[in-house]
C-alpha cells in the first residue's frame, strides 16, 4: 500500500521524464507523435490501475484512519517530512484525478489540440496529474503547498499554446490570480507552522487548534483561505475562471474543473476546519454568503449566455455553472457540521464526473461546428443535436440535467446535503443566517435548472436535419470510450451514494471531532 501511493504520487513524474526522451526503435509506431502519445495512454493507465487497486485495497471499515503512510524526513532543521497517506476524504479525489486523466490522455491520443508538440504536451499533462495527486496525498503543510503551486505551470503552458482564441491573456489571468493567492496562502501555512511547531498535518489535526491563539487562527485562516478560495473559485475572485475554460483545450478544460477546482475545496476541508477551528468559525458566515453569492451570480450569468442573441459562449457558460456548483461545496463547508462538509465532499466528486462529462462534450459539439457561439449553434430552428447527431445530443442531455440536480444522478446529493446542513449549522453559528442562505441556494437551484433546460432546447431539439445541410459525425468510438465511464460513475453514485458517504462520513466526523473518534 505505501509503495503504491507513492507510485501513483512519483509516477507520474518519471513518466513525464520518459516522454521527452526519444522512444526506443521498437516503440515508436507509424511516428514519433504517436509513440508519445501512446505512452501518456501507458502511464496514466498504470496509475489509474495503481489507484485502483489501492481503493481496492484501502481497509473500508476504518476509513477515517490515516492509510498506506509514508514518513520520511526531508528537511531536518525545519522539520519537513515526506508524509503522505489516504483516508475516506482523499481516496475518492485521488482516484477522480487518475481516472479523469487517463480519460484525458485517450481522448489526446486520437484528437490532440493543435498547438506545441506532442512531446510537451503529455510531459506537462503527467506533470499536472503528479502535482495534482500530491495534493491529496500529501500530510505536510510545505509538501501541500509545494503540491499546490506544481499544477500551475503545467496548466499555464497547456492554455497557452494548445488553447484557442484570447489563450495568451487568459493563460496569463490564470496563473497571476493562482501565484498571488498562493503567496498569501503561503503566508498563512508558515504562520501556523511557525507558532504550532510543526508542519505535520495529522498532528495538527488531533491538536484541533489548542495549541494556536484565536487571534493567530483568525489570521491563519483569512491567509489560507484567500489562497484556496482564488483556486476553488469562490465569488468575487473567480473572474480568471471563464477566460481560461473558454480559451483552452478539451483536455485542459476537463482537468481544470473536473480536479484542479477540487485542490481548494480540498484544502479547506483537510487543512483550516481542523486545524484552526475557531477561527474558521467566525469566518463561516461570511463564507456561506460568498458561496450563495456565487451560486446566484454564476446561475444569472449562465441564463445571460443563454439568452438567444446574446452571442454566449457554451464553453464560457459551462464555466460560469462551476462557480454556481462550486458555491454550494463552500457553503457545505461553511456548515461546519459533518452533514453539509459530506455533501461538500460528495459535490466536489459529482461536480468533477458531470463537469468533466460536459467539456468533454461542448469541445466535441465544437469540434463539429466549428464554434461553440449558442446563437450560431441553435440557428434559426435550433441546432437539433437529436436528429443530426441523436448520440452526441442525448449524452449532453444527460450530462446536463445531471448537473442540474436531478435526483437519482450524481448532481443531487452533494447539493442537498449542503442545504441539509445550513438548515442546522455547527454550534455557535448564526442559525437564522444559514436558514436564510439554505434558501437563497435553493433558489439558486431553480435558477440552475432553467438555464441548463435552456441549453439543452436550444442546442438539443428541433426538427430533422435541413435538406442540402451537411450531415456532422456521431459519436465516434474513441469518445465513447472516454465518455461512457464518467456516465456510468454519474449514474453509480446517484443510485447508490453510500459508496461514496460511508468513505467520507467516518473521515469527516473524526476530522471535525479534532481526530478524538
Amino acid at each position: 500500500m505505501q509503495f503504491l501511493l507513492a507510485l501513483i504520487v512519483a509516477g507520474p513524474l518519471l513518466g513525464a521524464a520518459a516522454a521527452l526522451l526519444p522512444a526506443p526503435p521498437g516503440l515508436k509506431g507509424k511516428s514519433p507523435d504517436q509513440a508519445v502519445l501512446r505512452h501518456g495512454v501507458t502511464v496514466t493507465g498504470v496509475i489509474l490501475l495503481a489507484a485502483i487497486v489501492l481503493a481496492l485495497g484501502f481497509d473500508h471499515d476504518q476509513p477515517s484512519r490515516m492509510q498506506a503512510t509514508t514518513d520520511i524526513t526531508w528537511i531536518k532543521a525545519l522539520d519537513v517530512r515526506i508524509h503522505l497517506g489516504v483516508d475516506g476524504i482523499s481516496l475518492p479525489l485521488l482516484v477522480l484525478t487518475a481516472l479523469l486523466t487517463f480519460l484525458c490522455a485517450l481522448y489526446s491520443y486520437f484528437k490532440l489540440p493543435a498547438g506545441g508538440s506532442a512531446k510537451a504536451f503529455v510531459a506537462l499533462l503527467l506533470v499536472l496529474e503528479s502535482g495534482t495527486l500530491a495534493t491529496f496525498a500529501v500530510l505536510d503543510l510545505v509538501l501541500f503547498f509545494l503540491a499546490f503551486e506544481m499544477v500551475l505551470i503545467p496548466m499555464y503552458f497547456l492554455i497557452a499554446r494548445w488553447g484557442g482564441e484570447g489563450r495568451q491573456a487568459a493563460a496569463w489571468k490564470f496563473i497571476l490570480y493562482t501565484l498571488l493567492g498562493s503567496v498569501v496562502m503561503l503566508l498563512g501555512l508558515l504562520l501556523i507552522g511557525v507558532k504550532a511547531d510543526t508542519f505535520d498535518m495529522l498532528a495538527l489535526a488531533t491538536d484541533n487548534g489548542r495549541g494556536l491563539t484565536t487571534s493567530v487562527q483568525v489570521i491563519a485562516v483569512l491567509a489560507i483561505g484567500l489562497g484556496l478560495a482564488v483556486k476553488t473559485p469562490m465569488w468575487p475572485l473567480h473572474s480568471w475562471l471563464p477566460d481560461a475554460h473558454t480559451a483552452a483545450p478539451t483536455v485542459g478544460s476537463v482537468l481544470l474543473a473536473g480536479v484542479l477546482l477540487k485542490m481548494g475545496t480540498y484544502g479547506f476541508v483537510r487543512i483550516v476546519l481542523p486545524i484552526a477551528p475557531d477561527g474558521m468559525r467566525i469566518f463561516a458566515p461570511y463564507l456561506a454568503a460568498f458561496a450563495v453569492a456565487g451560486i446566484i451570480y454564476g446561475s444569472l450569468a449562465c441564463l445571460a449566455l443563454a439568452k438567444p442573441g446574446n452571442k454566449g459562449d457554451l464553453k464560457r457558460l459551462i464555466a460560469y455553472s462551476s462557480v454556481g456548483h462550486m458555491g454550494f461545496v463552500l457553503l457545505g463547508i461553511a456548515t461546519m457540521t459533518p452533514t453539509g462538509v459530506n455533501g461538500a465532499l460528495f459535490a466536489n466528486i459529482a461536480h468533477g464526473l458531470v463537469t468533466g462529462l460536459l467539456f468533454f462534450l461542448v469541445g466535441a459539439v465544437k469540434d463539429r461546428y466549428g464554434t461553440a457561439d449558442l446563437d450560431t449553434l441553435a440557428g434559426a430552428t435550433g441546432a437539433a443535436l437529436y436528429g443530426r447527431a441523436p448520440r452526441l445530443g442525448a449524452l449532453l442531455a444527460f450530462a446536463a440535467v445531471a448537473s442540474l440536480g436531478l435526483p437519482g444522478l450524481a448532481g443531487f446529493w452533494g447539493e442537498m446535503l449542503a442545504l441539509f446542513g445550513a438548515f442546522e449549522p455547527a454550534e455557535g453559528l448564526s442559525r437564522p443566517a444559514f436558514l436564510t442562505f439554505m434558501a437563497i441556494g435553493a433558489f439558486g437551484t431553480l435558477l440552475t435548472a432553467a438555464y441548463l433546460l435552456v441549453v439543452v432546447r436550444r442546442v438539443c431539439m428541433g426538427g430533422a436535419r435541413p435538406a442540402g445541410e451537411p450531415a456532422i459525425a456521431d459519436v465516434q468510438g474513441y469518445e465513447f470510450a472516454a465518455w461512457t465511464p464518467l456516465v456510468a460513475l454519474t449514474v453509480l453514485a446517484g443510485l447508490w451514494p453510500a459508496v461514496l458517504l460511508g468513505l467520507t462520513d467516518p473521515a469527516v466526523q473524526k476530522l471535525l471531532a479534532g481526530g478524538t473518534q
